[in-house]
């Protein structure tokens, strides 16, 4: 149906169908997602055979000696430790098998053979022996902390890195590290101490600066981030990475048009990632640029595989909003045939928002209906019920099924709307600005406020007594 011209700006305040998402839904969803670099699986790459095995040479009048045998064997054997390790770990145990227990510095050998030939269990084991027997063994406790490290263990390898620093270990990697499993133990007070100590042996190093910029996004000092990652990447201009996490700075900081522009920037220098092409995508639906938003998507879409449930419905929903039906339509078919609960249910309202878009009101209605069987306080279900009414001109059906979705917080307000829009049509002056001031202790905005004054005028003396 169509609507009289006196309904018209509540129509143009709704932005369209009702079943689409709202701006307001949009920008949470965007604010609760993860584009910084506080990803920990991110972690510094370390290889942790290589450094063991750099690390054979003693430390003179800082660490235990072997025995007089032990070194014997040492030195005929050092060189195969990096070149044959599985015969050197063979000779190494043949002379402690059977024998009393070896000196700590023979032990920590023995535990650089184990590493050497990836037996990290047996060479925790040697490690442990030594420290254990000589606690000042700097070179062992290092070791130690580089296995738990790289099997994940941060608890444990913080408490190793910070035995080794408390011994005299000053080295970048050593410092830095120990910043990591610290800020992934939650202490960022020490982490920060640590990322910044080791920036201090190695200003150039971009795992610390990284280590920096999340600690400063995990405690909201987005000015700091910010010229955290605009140094990062004039360090490196080329990473896309660091782009990205500019640009989730940006987002967090609630500068979501700014991230854009910054995603912009990286795309004149360099091809975007998939990643970044969803996010630029995602921002671009966000700010209204719908036709962009789906270019972005496009590009994605044509290079990869399907992105996974959520971004194929994401993208059917910018399709639907820039009446590009067909392409929605096929979009939706390609989503698997096994969802998640809640896929199930937004699959629901996308084929209802399509239906509506073609004007094929039972269909929408029944889709929504159907969600709202699995999900009855759906607010967005309900004012798709409400819109198929209006569209049909049933609008005491329209009502009942607005006045539900006014009672649930996320589609009151544009409940409350509708339903001052069906009042003024039927010219219940104060019934409608009854409605608009509920919609504006929701959400104030200026054009709602000019509105209902222009209503109250029009409410008759009798009406505004009672």
């Amino acid at each position: 149906m169509k609507r009289t011209c006196f309904l018209v700006f509540v129509a143009a305040l709704l932005g369209g169908t009702c079943g689409a998402q709202s701006s307001d839904q949009k920008l949470d969803e965007l604010d609760q997602r993860q584009f910084l670099a506080s990803r920990p699986e991110s972690r510094p790459a370390v290889d942790a055979r290589e450094r063991i095995k750099q690390s054979t040479s003693f430390l003179k009048d800082r660490e235990p000696e072997m025995t007089t045998d032990e070194y014997a064997l040492y030195e005929r054997i050092a060189a195969m430790l990096t070149t044959n390790s599985e015969l050197a770990v063979r000779l190494l145990e043949g002379m402690v098998n059977g024998k009393e227990q070896p000196s700590p510095a023979f032990a920590f050998i023995l535990g650089n053979a184990y590493a050497a030939a990836s037996q990290f269990d047996r060479a925790e084991a040697s490690y442990h022996s030594a420290v254990q027997r000589f606690p000042t063994f700097l070179r062992a406790w290092d070791n130690l902390a580089l296995l738990y490290y790289n099997d994940g263990r941060f608890t444990e390898a913080a408490e190793c890195f910070a035995k080794a620093v408390s011994l005299g270990d000053r080295e970048s990697a050593t410092l830095g590290l120990l910043g990591y499993c610290l800020e992934r133990k939650g202490d960022t007070i020490a982490a920060e101490t640590a990322y910044t100590q080791a920036l201090g042996a190695e200003p150039a190093n971009l795992d610390w600066k990284q280590g920096l910029l999340r600690l400063a996004i995990a405690a909201k000092q987005y000015g700091r981030a910010e010229r955290l990652a605009q140094g990062l990447i004039k360090d490196k201009p080329t990473d896309i990475q660091l782009w990205m996490d500019y640009a989730g700075v940006l987002v967090a900081d609630g500068r979501k048009l700014e991230a854009m522009t910054v995603l912009e920037q990286a795309q004149t220098a360099m091809p975007l990632d998939a990643d970044s092409l969803l996010l630029l995508g995602d921002l671009y639906a966000e700010h209204g640029l719908a036709d962009d938003a789906v270019n972005a998507y496009r590009k994605v879409f044509a290079t990869a595989a399907p992105r996974g449930e959520q971004k194929l419905l994401q993208f059917a929903g910018v399709l639907i909003a820039t009446g590009k039906l067909d392409e929605a339509g096929r979009t939706l078919a390609a989503l698997p045939a096994e969802l998640s609960p809640a896929a199930r249910l937004e699959r629901l309202q996308a084929q209802a928002d399509l239906a509506l878009a073609r004007k094929r009101w039972p269909e929408a209605r029944a889709k929504a209906e159907a969600l709202l069987k699995a999900a009855p306080l759906n607010g967005r279900a309900l004012l798709t019920v409400g819109q198929t009414y209006l569209e049909e001109n049933n609008l005491p059906q329209a009502t009942f099924a607005f006045e539900m979705a006014a009672q649930i917080p996320e589609s009151a307000y544009q409940a409350n709307l509708e339903l001052a829009n069906i009042e003024l049509k039927n010219r219940h002056f104060a019934q409608a600005a009854s409605r608009l001031e509920k919609a504006l202790k929701i959400q104030r905005t200026d054009t709602i406020e000019d509105y209902l004054a222009r209503i109250r005028a029009l409410v008759p003396p009798e009406d505004k007594s009672s």
